[in-house]
């Protein structure tokens, strides 16, 4: 009983490994799942309680199910046969793609990592580069939502830092679900977004295939009530005026809604601005089809040089924010009644006659959103010295200038909030000052004046007045 065993080194490692594979498997992973689980399951408990738009199961349901689920969608077989005789594919050949599509599209969302820190990231962040502001908001309109009935943000889309604004906002009421593109397939931001509930979308695909996969998708969710955000424009502002709907999502919805079976649809217009959209001298230089495209190298370098930048300022005690970011809520908008009203049902219109009315909605949701796009100080200031190109302007001239711009934009309708004078002089000075910063405008002794080159960028913001005067 006291002698020994000799083994070779190998036999003993593989041994360790066989049993720590073992300890993981049996022990550790079960664990580790029950215990996350646990505070996940706590989440969902606490968030259920204080949500005005819950949670649905849809969202809860194993990612694997729901890519099932959209695998074998019946309209997505049948798309499958026909793209499979088209092509003259095998049909496994065309299923393994359809899977590989449904993948790409469905999310992970993550209740945890939703509230606790998907929403205490994008707080810190909105709230460290801009004052945060929400100044038209519905509320006794929104309680008399249905419950049941399936809320979709609409907005305008100014900056990528769109989405983390609005989710911070509306993530002490509901859970959006985004539709995000290619851009945010790098790694690891894909995972991220993936966890928020943002499902990816292919612009512009002209993939039969791929389309049905995705519409299908769009439908399952808008069907189980999940609360979605579309960026009506379908992309970046790149002159600051609103652009024309994208219809493609909008239709998606649609297609098959039946106003007397069907849960309602309730559209929400948001309405975004900035004092400085950080994008936007890129999105100007994207207007110009003479310059040359910048490489990819070029943007990361950029992009880390202005980050570095930025944060050696903060360590400096210099830095300073970047303004006032903005949002209003408006009317709610039910499908139900938008259909009674213009006699419509949008599921027994074939595409031709269906995507007219389509366009008509949506150009009525896009004024909308027009009306409630948030009127911040730069845009106002901007205005002011496009007014006045060639003038050298105090700043009492500024101030009664912009004061004048504002009066005039309330008596029109603008979405203008009442503050007190002095609240009112503060912020144009700080818009002046970030102007300055930014090359906009030039002071000397006192008088300010428009920087000539700098006039495309004035416009840019000084555009989202336009409506309104």
């Amino acid at each position: 009983m006291n002698g020994q065993i000799t083994i070779s080194i190998w036999l003993f490692l593989f041994l360790v490994i066989i049993f720590a594979i073992a300890l993981l498997e049996r022990i550790l992973i079960p664990s580790t799942r029950w215990f996350l689980r646990r505070r996940i399951n706590a989440v969902i408990e606490e968030i259920g309680t204080r949500l005005d738009i819950e949670m649905r199961p849809f969202q809860l349901t194993k990612r694997q199910v729901l890519i099932d689920r959209l695998s074998y969608d019946p309209k997505v077989i049948r798309t499958i046969k026909s793209y499979a005789k088209e092509n003259d594919m095998p049909l496994e050949m065309v299923q393994k793609k359809v899977v590989s599509y449904a993948k790409e599209i469905v999310p992970s969302f993550n209740a945890y990592f939703y509230f606790r820190i998907g929403y205490w990231i994008a707080k810190k962040i909105a709230r460290m580069l801009y004052r945060v502001r929400v100044g038209l908001f519905e509320n006794d309109q929104y309680k008399k939502i249905d419950p049941d009935s399936t809320v979709v943000f609409i907005m305008n889309h100014r900056s990528n830092i769109d989405y983390i604004l609005v989710a911070f906002l509306a993530a002490e009421r509901t859970t959006l679900s985004y539709a995000v593109g290619e851009w945010a397939k790098i790694w690891p931001l894909h995972m991220l977004f993936r966890f928020m509930g943002a499902f990816f979308v292919r612009r512009n695909s002209g993939n039969a295939l791929y389309r049905r996969v995705l519409e299908r998708y769009i439908h399952m969710a808008t069907q189980q009530g999940v609360c979605q955000a579309v960026f009506l424009e379908g992309g970046l502002s790149r002159d600051g005026k609103l652009q024309k709907p994208r219809l493609g999502l909008i239709d998606y919805m649609l297609r098959s809604f039946d106003p007397e079976k069907d849960q309602d649809i309730i559209f929400i217009p948001v309405g975004i601005n900035y004092d400085r959209t950080i994008e936007d001298r890129s999105l100007l230089r994207s207007l110009d089809s003479d310059v040359k495209k910048r490489s990819i190298w070029f943007v990361f370098k950029t992009s880390v040089y202005f980050i570095l930048k930025n944060f050696t300022q903060m360590l400096l005690s210099r830095w300073h924010r970047f303004g006032y970011a903005c949002v209003n809520f408006g009317t709610p908008v039910s499908t139900i009644a938008y259909s009674k009203k213009h006699q419509i049902v949008f599921k027994d219109l074939p595409r031709k006659q269906r995507f007219p009315e389509i366009k008509k909605l949506c150009d009525s949701l896009m004024n909308k959103i027009s009306d409630v796009v948030p009127i911040v100080p730069v845009s106002i200031a901007s205005r002011f010295f496009l007014e006045n190109l060639d003038k050298e302007l105090t700043f009492l001239d500024i101030e009664n200038g912009c004061g004048s711009i504002l009066q005039k934009i309330k008596i029109n309708g603008a979405p203008v909030i009442e503050t007190a004078h002095s609240t009112r002089k503060h912020a144009i000075s700080e818009a002046i000052s970030l102007m300055m910063l930014r090359g906009m405008i030039k002071e000397a002794d006192g008088l300010f004046t428009c920087n000539d080159t700098q006039i495309h960028l004035l416009q840019y913001y000084a555009n989202t007045l336009n409506q309104w005067l």
